[in-house]
């Protein structure tokens, strides 16, 4: 593999990293599947464990449709290449209110597995890790939340 190679792969898995946030920023389920392998896995315990694009997208459905909103920032990590494969870490800052009226911020990691398919990189692998939760009542609120 060639330097220039690495550093397209890399400006792809960040790409991918990216996009993700922003399909969940957006509500685009079917996006946010799209970025995984047809049988990568995201696991986010306690709450959910998918397998599949289709899971991916069914339970992430189910899962926003508890938002009265939900915002996420994430911050590039460490990006290790291996061939057609990759690791890497993301760092997330997330503030949310669901609509049963629980709150909050939180801080975490998701530890990631990339493939390289046709397509582009692709996740074969996303775990997320909470770091930090305060569920303390929000000062703020959401122009158009619950609307």
């Amino acid at each position: 593999m060639t330097d220039f190679q690495a550093i397209a792969d890399r400006v792809e898995i960040e790409a991918l990293r990216g996009e993700f946030t922003d399909a969940v920023m957006m509500r685009d389920r079917a996006r946010l599947a799209s970025l995984f392998t047809e049988d990568g896995v995201l696991r986010m315990p306690p709450v959910a464990e998918m397998t599949g694009r289709e899971e991916i997208r069914v339970v992430g459905e189910r899962l926003q449709a508890q938002w009265d909103f939900f915002v996420q920032n994430s911050h590039p990590g460490i990006i290790e290449l291996d061939g057609d494969t990759a690791t890497g870490r993301t760092y997330m800052q997330e503030i949310a209110r669901l609509l049963d009226g629980k709150q909050g911020v939180n801080y975490a990691v998701y530890h990631d597995r990339y493939r390289r398919t046709g397509d582009g990189w692709k996740f074969s692998e996303r775990v997320y890790e909470m770091r930090y939760v305060d569920m303390s009542p929000l000062g703020g609120n959401a122009p158009g939340a619950g609307a």
